[in-house]
């Protein structure tokens, strides 16, 4: 059985969260990792056996590899997803994509060019407690889907120091508004700005709307003392929410309230063993460049509203 041979770019916390799940799949073979941190790629090499490199570009040279899956910083995953795809190889890079929508823009028909796989780290879209409350509202448990609220809060990420809270983390679900509803936002409107952290905003509120009349609320931040994941769909004949980690979802009516039980899955393995089918059979990704180039773009347009303290109109 053809393994896919595939190097992680970036191996801080979660890069090596990348080289741990691939180890683990069966169909997938990490053969290098690379980082400008030596002692990061030190540490990995000897806990994995992989070959370590701290520049990109000299892997590609050297390593016979069909995909890579870049962690590294924002600022960076556009000129790392660039090498990668003149490269030849498939590409997972991770959210936000690229700095700016006009890098996103370049990634994507360098992808187009050269015929190869790109998708975007929107981890939550594996989540299995998304996966059920999307099918749920197809099916029409909650009749007709009016508005939904998602409250995504943390204290501040040390991790964190290229992007602020709207591009790093609102930015999740903003894209799965795009997935649950099945539709593109028309409007955005949003504060933000920086309480604790001079470098970059660490709160958001954000409203988005629909073509069809639902609406969106969206807030996050770097300022609570605990986190919380939680989503919330209410309908017309009933509410639906979620536990982004716990996974549990309950369904409410007018007469009963329903918390079904579901074995709990690694989100990120469901999302890496997606991608490593999708490049060995040449599948269409459940998250394309094109939902990335979307989501961010949304993303600037919030930031954009919030700058202004107005309305910004959507178009694609």
């Amino acid at each position: 059985m053809k393994k896919l041979k595939v190097a992680v770019v970036g191996v801080g916390f979660w890069g090596r969260n990348h080289v741990r799940v691939l180890d683990e799949l069966p169909d997938s073979e990490v053969v290098a990792v690379c980082d400008i941190d030596k002692e990061r790629t030190k540490m990995v090499a000897e806990k994995y056996g992989v070959r370590t490199y701290v520049d990109s570009r000299k892997m590609y040279q050297e390593e016979d590899l069909d995909a890579v899956t870049l962690c590294v910083w924002s600022t960076r995953l556009s000129q790392e997803a660039s090498r990668a795809l003149k490269a030849g190889k498939h590409v997972l890079v991770e959210k936000p994509m690229a700095s700016s929508v006009r890098e996103a823009k370049k990634i994507l028909e360098l992808a187009e060019k050269h015929e190869l796989l790109l998708t975007v780290g929107f981890i939550e879209r594996f989540n299995p407690a998304v996966r059920r409350l999307k099918a749920a509202i197809k099916e029409g448990k909650i009749g007709s889907a009016v508005s939904a609220t998602v409250k995504r809060v943390s204290k501040w990420p040390q991790r964190i120091g290229d992007v602020g809270v709207v591009k790093d983390t609102a930015i999740h679900d903003i894209d799965i508004m795009r997935f649950i509803f099945n539709e593109d936002p028309v409007a955005v409107y949003a504060r933000a700005g920086n309480l604790r952290h001079s470098s970059h905003e660490d709160y958001a509120q954000i409203m988005l709307t629909f073509s069809e009349g639902k609406t969106a609320f969206l807030e996050a931040n770097w300022l609570t003392p605990y986190k919380i994941r939680r989503l919330t769909v209410t309908g017309s004949d009933a509410i639906i929410s979620l536990d982004y980690i716990t996974q549990e979802m309950t369904i409410e009516t007018s007469g009963q309230t329903l918390t079904p039980r579901y074995e709990w899955e690694e989100p990120l393995k469901l999302e890496l063993q997606h991608f490593v089918r999708c490049a060995l059979n040449n599948e269409k990704p459940l998250v394309t460049g094109l939902d990335g180039f979307k989501a961010l773009k949304i993303a600037e347009a919030a930031l954009k509203s919030a700058e202004k303290c107005r309305l910004v109109k959507l178009r694609y």
